[in-house]
């Protein structure tokens, strides 16, 4: 028993089919072509079938009419012989196997005169009964061993009326043939260049009947990397109401985000304040000793990091809901200057050297300002931390990604702490400041910006952040 493997195509083909499948110009084109094709290669078969029986009507009309001018001809002498009155007017008649022949026959079925064309050679016909002036069509083989078409006719004498002679006149039918070939061809020609026509045609209407949704697709992306909150521009009426719809949507989402944000900033209004008033209490009494002294030192503790809690949460929902609208275009590059210009100041003792290179220098980040400020702002401060004398930051694009490469000169990190570290609220060195949160902010807002971010070795000789979107 054998068994037929069937070996399935490469995932590259499939996904290719996928997507031509999927394709509304490939369809509209293919249907198209298709439909031009089979009624082009129907007309194609139906005209050549057309042609072809007129023609053969045109032919034996033709030899029909030597085979009436012959029998006008035809008659008897006094001998009682078959003679021609006056000679049949087709030269061809006169020219040897030149392709036209007449032949008469006598009663007895041997020819009795023949077309100087036929030379020595004699047409054998089909021993077939004819009635007086009865037409019959044969095809026959020629003197020269082409096919001949042949029309023959009984006629009678009257003065012999007993008498049945048989009147021949072929023709060769290579030159119908010949005829309806060149016709043939000539058609497929025309149909080609026909359908080359009907198909750039049917492009050029594919494309034209598309474009509404080409410059549809522009607006997109334009609304969705550029400072647009809306899809602008004229399309035509069956795609006007799918515009404003998509419209009405992106206009709820904008109010969604600022519900959201006004949410996020009476929240962080409702508990900061008691929240601060607690530490403030508890930073008054933790310095005494006993009992109070302990209890104040607990809720300061708690306090503190309830504070980072609801920093975390705010930041994250607020984040959450700007990447859910539609986004706009950030420039990076005032931004990252801004955030230097702050590291300066807050680490002034340290002395640290920054050095930025932005390619190209309108580079943009696809986000809101304030979530490109949180990440990176968290990065920088962190590298300042941990720096000797150099932080350098670079961004670009790279494979068609916004890339910004954070690097300081410090110690460093191994592959284990690399993946400790941005893990909420871990920090490896108590004695640097810090909740240990910020790493872990960067990475939760690069996260809703579909976005990732790695650690690795710097060639400054400490870390290296990279953040990619």
């Amino acid at each position: 028993m054998s068994t037929e493997l069937t070996r399935a195509p490469p995932e590259g083909w499939r996904a290719a089919l996928s997507t031509l499948r999927r394709s509304l110009r490939v369809r509209l084109l293919l249907g198209t072509l298709l439909w031009i094709t089979i009624a082009l290669v129907t007309a194609g078969f139906v005209l050549t079938a057309y042609f072809r029986e007129y023609a053969i009507s045109q032919f034996e009309n033709a030899t029909q009419i030597h085979l009436d001018q012959l029998a006008a001809s035809f008659d008897l002498n006094e001998q009682g012989e078959p003679m021609l009155r006056t000679p049949l007017t087709d030269p061809r008649f006169m020219r040897p196997l030149s392709g036209l022949y007449w032949q008469i026959n006598n009663p007895s079925g041997l020819d009795a005169m023949r077309s100087r064309s036929l030379w020595d050679s004699v047409l054998v016909l089909p021993g077939d009964q004819m009635a007086d002036g009865e037409l019959h069509f044969h095809t026959i083989r020629g003197p020269d061993g082409k096919d001949l078409k042949v029309v023959e006719r009984t006629v009678h004498i009257a003065d012999r009326p007993s008498q049945d002679w048989r009147l021949v006149v072929a023709a060769e039918v290579q030159d119908l043939n010949h005829t309806v070939g060149d016709w043939t061809h000539r058609l497929v020609l025309f149909l080609l260049i026909l359908f080359i026509s009907l198909a750039l045609a049917a492009v050029a209407q594919v494309l034209i009947g598309l474009a509404p949704l080409r410059a549809l697709q522009t607006a997109l992306q334009r609304l969705s990397g550029g400072p647009l909150r809306r899809l602008e521009g004229e399309f035509p009426h069956e795609v006007q109401p799918l515009i404003n719809d998509f419209n009405s949507v992106l206009d709820h989402s904008v109010r969604v985000v600022k519900r959201a944000r006004a949410e996020a900033g009476d929240l962080a209004h409702a508990i900061k304040t008691p929240l601060a008033v607690m530490a403030n209490a508890a930073d008054h009494d933790r310095r005494a000793d006993g009992p109070v002294g302990d209890l104040a030192r607990l809720v300061a503790d708690q306090v503190t990091t309830l504070q980072q809690q609801v920093e975390w949460r705010l930041r994250r929902a607020r984040a959450t809901a700007t990447t859910e609208a539609p986004r706009i275009s950030t420039p990076i590059a005032p931004i990252i200057t801004q955030l230097v210009r702050v590291m300066e100041r807050v680490h002034a003792e340290r002395r640290l050297r920054f050095e930025v290179k932005i390619t190209p220098d309108d580079l943009c980040f696809r986000g809101e300002a304030q979530d490109l400020q949180e990440i990176l702002g968290n990065l920088i401060d962190n590298a300042c931390k941990w720096a000797t004398l150099l932080v350098c930051i670079h961004a670009s694009v790279v494979d068609c990604q916004l890339t910004i490469v954070i690097d300081d000169d410090g110690p460093g990190l191994d592959p284990a702490q690399r993946d400790a570290v941005i893990q909420r609220g871990v920090r490896l060195d108590e004695q640097v400041p810090g909740s240990g949160l910020g790493l872990a902010i960067a990475k939760d807002l690069v996260s809703l910006y579909e976005g990732k971010i790695a650690l690795s070795q710097s060639p400054l000789g400490g870390l290296s952040v990279s953040v990619t979107f």
